[in-house]
């Protein structure tokens, strides 16, 4: 270690990252000890809701050497996934077609970004010898915002998205956990000001303040991470959305920079950036099981499909076609669904 050149060594780690697809990369060390007071009571607030995996492993999520000893530095990336042309206004405005967060319509990024970050290491290995790391996209107990904010990757909004001044928020983070000593990049400063659009427009109020997000109320986590019954209270304001919500990215100023991804793994697959819900909801468990493959959607199951496009039919208004769709569920075999059917069909008047 002692002959290597660290400053042109993290230099070509930037470079090699580039070229395997990913827009920006930055360094930084492992201490995180000015974010873990806010994590800390974000959790005693119980504003993680049902992901008990929040609270796993002690410490280790805000302290990156514990989790891997020796950890010195970490590499973060980021990587561009929005679709070309995916309508999303479009979308969100026609109450018969089914709004899926635009992160989803394509090939689930975990193992993408986690291939391309194997094989920035083993570049890494071919210039230098062995070394240390390990890898993670969205895995473990890893705090990849914090981290990316403290790499000079951007900074964290009042939305808690991470934030580029050139890219907006519409992409992926991975990270490298390493015991090289390499140099370490300056953290951007905050750039929302006094912008709050992201705050008022939250459909559910789920921003409860400035960089203060009560997830027990966000739609991301009641269509996805959410097992059992959608509280009453956030259904009729979920609207068309069946999968996640981008509301708060897609009001963000900062957006208005941000550039449709290159890597056509992400585009939009199956029509699924602008589905009538009928047909959605027609699909059988098979047809969900094969238009999802290879698809993050796949991971909420078949029931929570169903569970979530039945309250967006019962925000959809009143057609024959929507009162038989309905209808047909009735006799479900879940009671999850069979739940979220019934709603449907009272808030829309047909049965009490």
């Amino acid at each position: 270690m002692q002959t290597i050149n660290m400053n042109q060594l993290a230099a070509s780690i930037k470079g090699w990252g580039t070229e395997l697809g990913f827009q920006q990369v930055g360094i930084t060390d492992s201490n995180l000890t000015h974010y873990e007071p806010q994590f800390l009571r974000w959790l005693e607030n119980h504003f993680h809701g049902e992901m008990s995996y929040m609270e796993k492993h002690g410490i280790k999520r805000y302290k990156p050497d514990q989790l891997i000893p020796n950890t010195l530095r970490i590499i973060s990336l980021r990587m561009d996934y929005l679709p070309p042309a995916t309508n999303i206004l479009h979308v969100l405005q026609n109450n018969a077609l089914g709004y899926i967060s635009r992160y989803a319509l394509g090939r689930d990024y975990h193992k993408l970004i986690r291939k391309r970050l194997s094989a920035l290491t083993a570049k890494i290995t071919q210039e230098i010898g062995i070394f240390s790391y390990r890898v993670f996209t969205d895995s473990a107990p890893v705090l990849e915002k914090p981290l990316a904010e403290k790499a000079g990757l951007g900074w964290i909004g009042k939305h808690t998205n991470l934030i580029n001044r050139q890219a907006g928020s519409w992409f992926f983070l991975g990270e490298i956990f390493t015991d090289l000593p390499l140099p370490i990049d300056t953290p951007l400063k905050n750039h929302c000001g006094t912008c709050t659009a992201c705050i008022d427009i939250c459909p559910t109020k789920a921003i409860i303040a400035p960089y203060q997000l009560d997830a027990r109320r966000c739609i991301s986590y009641l269509t996805i991470e959410l097992q059992g019954s959608i509280p009453l209270e956030f259904r009729p304001l979920i609207g068309n959305r069946i999968y996640g919500c981008d509301d708060c990215q897609l009001v963000c100023p900062w957006n208005r920079f941000a550039k449709p991804t290159v890597e056509k793994e992400f585009h939009a697959r199956h029509g699924l950036d602008s589905k009538d819900l009928i047909s959605l909801f027609s699909w059988s468990e098979a047809d969900f099981l094969k238009n999802t493959e290879g698809s993050a959607i796949r991971r909420i199951g078949y029931n929570r499909w169903l569970r979530n496009i039945a309250v967006a039919l019962g925000n959809a208004g009143r057609t024959p076609a929507i009162l038989e769709a309905l209808q047909a569920k009735l006799d479900y075999p879940s009671d999850l669904v069979k739940e979220h059917v019934k709603w449907a069909l009272e808030n829309l008047g047909l049965i009490r």
